[in-house]
């Protein structure tokens, strides 16, 4: 089978050269994105760089007024983080542990991602990193959290730090200044998981609620509906009853989510489907309304529709346009708030860390953004922060940018870099 899956991978190299003359030269970004009709790919695209980490020395490029240092580093594929109210920085340590593969482009797709360190044994922990000099570099490591299920969102309301495990979301009694947490913890909520594994959280403005992004099994419904059932969706978790349900839905891969203080509104960044060409559809940052439905897997941006999909034309009524496009395949993964004055230069805004496309004939993502917002809404073109992550030919990722989080001191950015096994500081120069 490995022989058959590196033929798949050749024949799909072939398709990368062939589709880079079809490839459109914008990128599908903003509120009102040009994005190209969809082309039915047959053989999907496959395209991924080696990963090979930073050299001594090598660094992200910094925007101008910029400057970036490593925060921590000797980490085991770090993913997302967290910082607590005392200054201690928590990361998540977790790993994809793909299922049996039930396609031949699974195959390749899987031998793929296990060369470039994507998926495969999975730390499983929460690490917790101390800066006591305030130096923008961590002097002590502690195991907060072990033997999780591939751990991912974090959340710390009064004494109890909740977890999002793949399957479910369990909760720890936390004591100020702790290193470590005991116990065994509550399992307060279930998820299926495989798939698109990861289980961000946020915490609601009052602290009553615990929101869960819970991505979808397959990339259209692959297999059916009844194995999508909670999936795709945001769920809301009720901390003073416990109990548990679907708040939006229709979002194929819904990662990080941040509120925009003004208006107390929910947002949301969302991984579209695959297979339909490089900028078909794109990535999108969104605001999460109440019962909402964005369109997965029947259509993309709005009503447009998938006709690889049974489809239910009662939900493509439904399906809400996102606010603001990403670019096709950038893997837009981590989203904070960032208040104006974190960092010289940028108003208020949202920062997002683009992953980078694995699918596409030209890579995409592969850096850390920031989008502006005024009047609680996105205002203008993306700016970059941090980039570099990318060799210019595309045959290297240096790093790939995860989760983003402000520093301790409210004066940084901390982003992680689960290629480089590093969390990258960003600070005025």
């Amino acid at each position: 089978m490995e022989i058959l899956a590196k033929l798949t991978e050749i024949v799909g190299g072939i398709m990368v050269r062939q589709r880079r003359a079809q490839s459109p030269s914008q990128q599908a970004i903003g509120q009102d994105p040009a994005i190209p009709d969809a082309r039915a790919q047959g053989i999907m695209t496959l395209k991924m760089p080696a990963a090979v980490g930073w050299a001594d020395g090598h660094l992200p490029t910094a925007a101008p007024g910029l400057k970036v240092n490593a925060f921590a580093t000797g980490l085991d594929h770090p993913r997302w983080i967290e910082v607590l109210p005392n200054g201690d920085v928590l990361v998540a340590e977790s790993k994809e542990q793909a299922g049996p593969p039930k396609t031949l482009f699974d195959h390749a797709a899987q031998s793929v991602m296990r060369r470039v360190k994507a998926i495969g044994d999975s730390a499983n922990r929460i690490t917790l990193w101390r800066d006591a000099d305030g130096d923008g570099q961590a002097e002590s490591r502690h195991v907060f959290l072990s033997d999780q299920r591939q751990p991912f969102g974090m959340a710390l309301v009064g004494d109890t730090f909740y977890v999002g495990n793949t399957d479910g979301i369990v909760a720890f009694p936390y004591t100020v200044n702790a290193t470590q947490l005991q116990g065994q913890g509550r399992r307060l909520v279930e998820f299926k998981p495989h798939g698109h594994w990861t289980r961000s959280l946020i915490v609601s403005p009052d602290r009553s609620r615990i929101y869960a992004g819970v991505g979808s099994l397959t990339n259209i419904g692959d297999q059916g509906m009844e194995v999508e059932e909670g999936r795709a969706a945001i769920w809301e978790l009720d901390l003073t009853n416990g109990d548990a349900r679907v708040f939006a839905s229709g979002l194929r891969n819904s990662v990080g989510m941040a509120w925009e203080p003004s208006t107390e509104t929910l947002w949301t960044v969302v991984n579209e489907r695959d297979g339909l060409g490089d900028e078909t559809p794109p990535d999108y940052l969104t605001s999460v309304q109440e019962g909402g439905f964005y369109g997965w897997p029947y259509c993309y941006w709005g009503k447009t529709v998938d006709d690889r999909v049974p489809q239910d034309p009662e939900l493509v009524a439904r399906a809400i346009t996102p606010d603001y496009a990403l670019g096709g395949h950038t893997a837009s993964l981590g989203l904070c708030w960032m208040p104006e004055g974190t960092l010289p230069g940028f108003p208020d805004g949202m920062v997002i860390g683009q992953h980078g496309s694995w699918n596409r004939s030209i890579l995409s993502g592969y850096k850390l953004i920031f989008v502006p917002f005024e009047q609680g809404r996105p205002s203008g073109p993306p700016r970059d922060i941090l980039t570099g992550f990318l060799s210019d030919d595309e045959k290297k990722a240096y790093g790939r940018p995860v989760g983003v989080a402000i520093g301790p001191d409210g004066k940084s950015l901390l982003m992680a870099d689960d290629v480089g096994d590093v969390i990258w500081r960003v600070s005025a120069a």
